[in-house]
């Protein structure tokens, strides 16, 4: 299995493995140390927390460093004129006319309460690659579909500003 990343993606997570492994690895093992001090680890409840703060760092730095080995690298580029990752679209929904504008992302990410949506999600996968006026219709499942109408393609670049999800 693999995830689709662009440049910017990889490079933003090899830049929090970085932050983690030179800034909070060395403050969690020290915070660790310290509440080992402290003496019975049987009711150190400062201890337990420090050591669970580790744990949780190691493991998002092990999921990075994964997800960077695994990923399939994917282009931000697309036609002047079609959507692509990182544009953001404008569009109608046709069951009840609703307008609505998303940013096309990567799964990395997706963060569906600002808008930002993945380009492996079913409305991003169908937004793909079509054109300002397009009716695309998008299947949530077998039984589900819907349709929506591009009014408008914003074309923009990875401003560094939509973050990495923490899962």
């Amino acid at each position: 299995m693999y995830d689709e990343l662009t440049p910017g993606d990889i490079r933003k997570m090899e830049e929090e493995i970085e932050h983690r492994k030179l800034v909070v690895r060395p403050k969690a093992l020290e915070d660790v140390k310290e509440a080992r001090a402290q003496g019975d680890l049987s009711e150190n409840f400062e201890y337990y927390a420090a050591k669970k703060f580790k744990n949780q760092n190691e493991s998002r730095i092990r999921y990075l460093e994964r997800m960077i080995r695994t990923a399939k690298v994917i282009s931000e580029e697309s036609a002047e004129d079609e959507v692509g990752i990182n544009n953001t679209v404008t569009v109608e929904f046709a069951d009840d006319g609703s307008v609505e504008t998303y940013k096309i992302v990567t799964t990395v990410r997706g963060n569906s309460l600002e808008n930002l949506i993945s380009n492996e999600s079913p409305l991003g996968k169908a937004l793909l690659g079509k054109k300002e006026g397009d009716t695309v219709s998008v299947q949530v499942n077998a039984s589900t579909g819907y349709e929506v109408k591009i009014i408008r393609i914003d074309k923009s670049t990875d401003d560094g500003n939509d973050k990495i999800r923490s899962f």
